[in-house]
């Protein structure tokens, strides 16, 4: 998958870029960097992106809210889902042990919409 086409693909709204959270081997603090890291790279290169991670683990720490309670964040993340042109899956370490991409994909397959993977760390 090319960034070309995550661009493309994005038209005039937004792609949903699904990164390792609680499976992460270094923890949710650094999965939020990384996952900060990877929504700049994309913004910086033209793809308008909706990244749960970096937008919600914020809230969840200064908020006090469990931020691996699933039954908290996939509802709130399903609207943003569904608004979405298609997904990007950040191919980190434990992605495909993860629970919540697991049902990013599903989301994303059940509406036909493009999935687009990448390798980490981006170049």
């Amino acid at each position: 998958m090319s960034l070309e086409q995550a661009k493309k693909a994005c038209g005039s709204g937004y792609m949903y870029l699904a990164t390792v959270y609680s499976q992460h081997p270094q923890g949710i603090h650094i999965a939020f960097e990384d996952a900060a890291r990877a929504a700049a790279w994309f913004i910086e290169r033209g793809v308008t992106i909706f990244c749960p991670i970096a937008h919600t683990h914020p809230i969840a720490i200064h908020g006090d809210i469990d931020p691996k309670d699933h039954s908290i964040w996939i509802p709130l993340d399903k609207p943003f889902m569904r608004l979405a042109e298609g997904l990007i899956v950040l191919k980190m370490p434990g992605w495909e042990k993860s629970v919540g991409i697991k049902i990013e994909i599903e989301e994303f397959e059940k509406q036909k919409k493009p999935i687009y993977y990448f390798d980490w760390p981006l170049s």
